[in-house]
């Protein structure tokens, strides 16, 4: 009897139901899609750490294996790492497996590695982040190979280069669903929008200054922060210290598409991250029709609307350049269409 086809997917978190749309956005985006252009292959999520209670679901016909491990370190660690090694087991008995991607080069990347080369199976790692910053551990422990890596974006492949002297070979940036965006985009009702996890590396600290600067010149501007994190706190208090209660809002963290329709009513999105794989919050700001001013220049190869200064202290003026044009425009454009990013996966595990 012919075993069906599956692809375990690994990763630290996921979705623990279809409404919880703030869960990694990017890649439960893709397994979605994934799972919607290729129905026969039957995948199955592998989740570490989130959600926080131990189940299997079903996810918009995708398998989920919830193990719970709550982020906690030591011998949980390597309880949740034996059920992890146990799961596979049974899913590599019941099925023919095409393979195992794992999302970040971290732990599912570790335990992803170390069954597929003792099953002689696929093993793709795909680089997200910090994962490829200096100082990652499980690099190390994993030893991967240039060809067993696609990176987010050329900015992740060269920083992953220049810190492990090991090119990866794919670079697939993530992709964005077009159907979740409203058809009318509606009134630019908010000049600068910024979206992410309020962190230090996300540098919102920086955002409110830009605000700052341009108060003079423009005393009406209205800007909106989107997220939460531990840096909230500071930022209400910047906010309150520069007077400007009146033309910044700290928004908290939104159902993603409230995030994708204040997009559309946006007309500039402000990401002052220092440092960024690929957000794939510009690609979806792009297609909501907003010029994008960032500091982080992720593709070798980008789109006019998105604007890459020489330096922070730049972005005032180029964001006063794009609010003084009187005919600046606000066409969708469609940078990584989804379809595109989940062909090129599956072409990798012979889809």
């Amino acid at each position: 009897m012919n075993k069906p086809e599956a692809l375990v997917i690994l990763s630290p978190g996921f979705p623990g139901d279809t409404n919880d749309t703030t869960c990694i956005p990017p890649m439960q985006i893709f397994v979605r899609a994934l799972k919607q252009h290729y129905p026969q292959l039957h995948i199955i999520v592998i989740s570490f750490q989130y959600p926080f209670e131990a189940s299997t679901y079903n996810w918009y016909g995708v398998e989920v294996i919830a193990l719970a491990g709550k982020g906690k370190g030591q011998v949980f660690r390597l309880i949740t790492w034996r059920r992890v090694w146990k799961s596979l087991k049974k899913i590599h008995n019941k099925y023919k497996l095409c393979g195992l991607l794992s999302f970040w080069i971290g732990e599912c990347a570790f335990m992803g590695n170390r069954f597929a080369k003792k099953n002689g199976l696929p093993h793709y790692i795909w680089l997200l982040g910090q994962d490829a910053k200096a100082g990652n551990e499980y690099v190390n422990r994993i030893k991967p190979e240039g060809k067993s890596l696609i990176a987010i974006s050329d900015f992740l492949a060269n920083e992953f280069r220049i810190n492990y002297d090991i090119l990866p070979k794919h670079v697939i940036p993530s992709g964005i669903e077009t159907a979740l965006f409203n058809t009318a985009p509606g009134e630019r009702d908010i000049d600068i929008i910024g979206v992410g996890s309020l962190i230090p590396l996300k540098q919102y600290n920086l955002f409110v200054n830009v605000i700052k600067n341009l108060i003079t010149e423009f005393p009406e501007i209205k800007a909106v922060i989107c997220g939460k994190g531990p840096e909230m706190h500071n930022l209400e208090k910047q906010i309150k210290r520069f007077k400007l209660e009146n033309n910044v809002q700290l928004k908290g963290e939104l159902p993603h598409p409230e995030v994708l329709a204040s997009m559309q009513h946006s007309k500039i999105l402000l990401h002052t991250s220092a440092y960024e794989g690929y957000s794939t919050v510009v690609s979806e700001a792009l297609y909501a029709g907003c010029h994008v001013v960032s500091l982080v220049k992720g593709m070798d190869v980008r789109p006019a609307q998105h604007h890459v200064p020489d330096n922070a202290e730049h972005l005032p003026d180029i964001i006063k350049n794009l609010l003084n044009n009187p005919n600046l425009k606000h066409e969708p454009v469609l940078a990584y269409p989804i379809q595109t990013i989940t062909a090129k996966v599956a072409a990798l595990f012979g889809h």
